[in-house]
């Protein structure tokens, strides 16, 4: 088979397949991203990629690439919801950068994140004042979550780093 006409073929299977395996795999394999999913993805697009260019790869062995892929993810993931210990492996923690108005500079710096980016988050929130806010969390996936009001029990905050 001609290099163009393999990329073809089995470049058309293999995406189909892909979008298969993935859709079978479940929302997990499609949620937000955190160092553990970006991996996976880029896993999955790397071999992708591999099946569409080289001709010296197969379509069973891309098939086997992405199931295998897969597979792994999910047991990681099943395994880091029954072990704390994998689940630290696994994903970071969510940090907090901003409590009760005041900018916690030293996790700020830490995470790498800057004034700006909070103050932002807490304007696309429709916030116009930062004394306000009782708390700005940079979530597991790099997104920030931002807490309005100051209610009692905190429970929203159970599980984030200080």
């Amino acid at each position: 088979m001609s290099p163009i006409l393999h990329t073809l073929v089995v470049g058309a299977l293999s995406f189909v397949a892909l979008i298969a395996i993935i859709r079978l795999s479940g929302k997990r394999t499609l949620s937000k991203w955190n160092a553990f999913d970006f991996v996976v993805t880029i896993a999955l697009g790397s071999t992708l990629s591999t099946a569409l260019i080289s001709t010296d790869v197969s379509l069973m062995q891309s098939l086997v690439a992405f199931v295998l892929i897969v597979a792994l993810q999910f047991v990681i993931t099943f395994s880091s919801v029954r072990s704390r210990r994998i689940k630290n492996l696994v994903k970071s923690q969510p940090t907090l950068l901003l409590e009760a108005g005041r900018f916690r500079t030293e996790t700020m710096r830490r995470e790498r994140v800057v004034e700006a980016e909070i103050r932002a988050a807490i304007r696309e929130n429709g916030i116009a004042d930062v004394e306000t806010v009782q708390a700005v969390v940079l979530e597991t996936d790099g997104t920030f979550s931002v807490i309005a009001e100051a209610g009692t029990s905190h429970s929203a905050l159970i599980g984030v780093a200080r």
